[in-house]
C-alpha cells in the first residue's frame, strides 16, 4: 500500500483489516520516514516520490522482496507512473489503464469526453493558457455578476482551486475567515497568475452552489460493483469530515455510466456538485481509492477489500448498504519515543448515549 502517510490511509487500513474472510498482511510505503501509517501496517519501507525516476525501480524491488499479491496506490502522483509500468510487477497493480487515466485525471479532457459521449454531467468550462483567455473565460461565465471557479486541469485535493466572487466582503474575509479560504477576486489573482515566466494552464468553470457528493465506485471495466454516494457536508482542505451515505439513484446511475464509458477499474471516486437548479454536475474523478472511503465500509460496503478481491480475480459478493449512515471524523495522535518507537494513548471507548431530539427527528 503506497502513501502510508496519506490522510485516508488509516481508514483504508481499517477497512482491509475488517474482513473476516482472510488475514491480510499490509506493507506500507511512503516517502516520509515518519509517515503515521507505518505504525499501523505490518511492515514499512521508504520510497522516492511518485514522479521520481527511481520510484518504480524501488517499488518493484520491495514488491519482489515481500511477495506482494497486489499493489494498492493511495496517491494521485503515483497512479500514472504505475499504470505505465504494470508489466514490471509480478503483483496485480490496482490502477486503470494509462489511456483511461489520461482522461480521468485531466479535468478539461474529462469535460470534453463527457460532452462528446453525450453526458449532461459536465459543467460549462473553458481551458485557458493566457491572461487574456482567462479574463475572457471568466467574463463569459458571468463574472462579476456571479461567482466563477478555476483550478489547474491536473491537481488533487483543493490545490489551486479558487472561487472568484466580486461580492465577497474583503474585510470580513480578512478578519473572520481562515487563511485557507478559496474565495478571492479577479483583481487579486490576475497579477499573481501573470507573474510567472508563462501563464499557467487552467480550467475555468461555472460555480456550483449546491451540496457536494462523493460517489465511490467499484469499477470493473465494462461492469461496476457497488456504487455508494455520500454527501460532503463538512470538508477541510478537500477532506470530508462529516457526511451521510445517501441512496441517490441519479448519482449511482450517472457514476456507473461514466465509469463504464471510461473503462476504469478498481476503486474510483467521482465527485459531483449540484448546480443552482439542483442538477448534479461532475467536478472531478479520482481514479484511485478515496481518502474517506471508510464511510462506505461503515455503511456496510467494504469497497477497499472488494477491490482487492477483484484484483485477485475473485467473485464479488452482494453488499447490504445501510443507507442514511452518518460519519463524523476526528483527529487521532501518533507519538514517537525519543528513540523513534511509535505509540498511541489507549483510546477511550465510545459510549452509547441518547440521540438529541433534533438529530433523531431528521
Amino acid at each position: 500500500m503506497t502513501g502510508a502517510g496519506a490522510p485516508g490511509a488509516s481508514g483504508i487500513i481499517q477497512s482491509l483489516r475488517a474482513t473476516d474472510e482472510r488475514q491480510i498482511r499490509i506493507v506500507g510505503v511512503d516517502m516520509d520516514p515518519d509517515a503515521y501509517g507505518f505504525a499501523l501496517v505490518d511492515d514499512a519501507y521508504t520510497v522516492p516520490a511518485g514522479d521520481d525516476p527511481d520510484y518504480i525501480d524501488r517499488l518493484v524491488a520491495i514488491e519482489r522482496q515481500v511477495g506482494a499479491d497486489v499493489v494498492l496506490p493511495l496517491t494521485t502522483a503515483e497512479i500514472e507512473p504505475l499504470a505505465a509500468n504494470t508489466a514490471r510487477f509480478e503483483a496485480t497493480v490496482m490502477v486503470s489503464t494509462a489511456a483511461s487515466l489520461a482522461v480521468a485525471n485531466d479535468k478539461s479532457q474529462l469535460y470534453e469526453f463527457l460532452a462528446d459521449a453525450g453526458f449532461d454531467a459536465a459543467p460549462v468550462s473553458h481551458r485557458v493558457e493566457s491572461a487574456t483567455a482567462f479574463t475572457d473565460a471568466v467574463a463569459s461565465l458571468g463574472y462579476p455578476d456571479v461567482p466563477v471557479c478555476f483550478k489547474p486541469p491536473v491537481a488533487s485535493g483543493m490545490r489551486g482551486f479558487r472561487v472568484l466572487d466580486e461580492g465577497t466582503d474583503r474585510l470580513t474575509r480578512l478578519l473572520e475567515t481562515k487563511p485557507d479560504s478559496p474565495v478571492t477576486t479577479l483583481s487579486e489573482v490576475l497579477p499573481i497568475l501573470s507573474s510567472g515566466d508563462s501563464f499557467p494552464e487552467l480550467t475555468v468553470m461555472e460555480y456550483l452552489p449546491g451540496m457536494e457528493y462523493s460517489v465511490d465506485v467499484l469499477a470493473m471495466g465494462e461492469r461496476v460493483g457497488p456504487v455508494v454516494p455520500r454527501s460532503r457536508a463538512h470538508t477541510r482542505a478537500g477532506i470530508s469530515f462529516g457526511g451521510t451515505v445517501e441512496q441517490r439513484t441519479d448519482l449511482i446511475e450517472m457514476a456507473s455510466e461514466i465509469s463504464r464509458a471510461l473503462g476504469l477499474e478498481y476503486n474510483v471516486n467521482i465527485q459531483f456538485k449540484l448546480d443552482a437548479d439542483g442538477v448534479p454536475k461532475i467536478l472531478e474523478i479520482n481514479p484511485r481509492v478515496a481518502g474517506t472511503i471508510i464511510m462506505c465500509t461503515g455503511a456496510g460496503a467494504n469497497l477497499p477489500y472488494l477491490a482487492v478481491k477483484y484484483a485477485l480475480d475473485e467473485p464479488i459478493p452482494p453488499v447490504d448498504i445501510e443507507w442514511g449512515t452518518r460519519m463524523s471524523r476526528f483527529w487521532q495522535e501518533l507519538f514517537r519515543t525519543p528513540d523513534g518507537e511509535p505509540f498511541q494513548l489507549e483510546p477511550e471507548p465510545i459510549h452509547r448515549f441518547a440521540v438529541p431530539p433534533s438529530v433523531a427527528e431528521q
